[in-house]
């Protein structure tokens, strides 16, 4: 039997961790998660600071204590002083994997011209995928939808939880076939 998936799902906002205002955009992280995978799932979810030692022990929490699968971000990717989102990533990742952000800034550049400021990237940790996502609900929609396809099947080599899609809304892409 396959292993349940855990999903971390790690919001970066000074004010949203203060209260100043409602965390949009981790919401927004898990509607899509819940429209587009079937597989049987827990989250695990926080609203933290942009503070790059508790973004990266953060990181560090979700990878090897809670043993999530997919970790994906938000927030903290620009070129402001306090987004230092991608620079904890690559501190805690054994390998880094520029295609994800490649892809989402190309896609993103289709919808606004500042996307080159865009500092997403994606790295591998121990069994987990960490993707690091913009803050706006819509750029995270249009950022995920491509790279998505490529998602579970790099998490089967990570030798993490096999995802299942509603391939209605989510088809994802498998070269060769993992045993569910």
């Amino acid at each position: 039997m396959d292993k349940k998936l855990k999903i971390g799902i790690l919001t970066l906002s000074d004010r949203a961790s203060e209260g100043i205002y409602e965390d949009i955009s981790g919401n927004a992280i898990k509607e899509l998660m819940d429209d587009w995978i079937v597989s049987e799932r827990d989250y695990v979810y926080r609203v933290i600071p942009d503070d790059f030692d508790l973004i990266k022990n953060t990181l560090i929490e979700f990878a090897d204590e809670l043993k999530c699968d997919l970790i994906l971000t938000t927030g903290g990717t620009g070129p402001a002083l306090r987004d230092v989102t991608p620079e904890a990533t690559e501190a805690v990742c054994e390998k880094m994997m520029p295609g994800f952000g490649e892809m989402m800034r190309n896609e993103s550049l289709k919808y606004v011209p500042t996307a080159i400021l865009s500092r997403q990237t994606a790295g591998i940790r121990a069994n987990s995928l960490i993707v690091n996502l913009p803050g706006s609900p819509r750029a995270i929609k249009e950022c995920l939808e491509p790279i998505f396809p490529a998602i579970p099947y790099c998490i089967d080599l990570i030798n993490g939880a096999y995802i299942k899609t509603d391939e209605t809304k989510m088809k994802v892409f498998r070269p060769k076939q993992r045993k569910a």
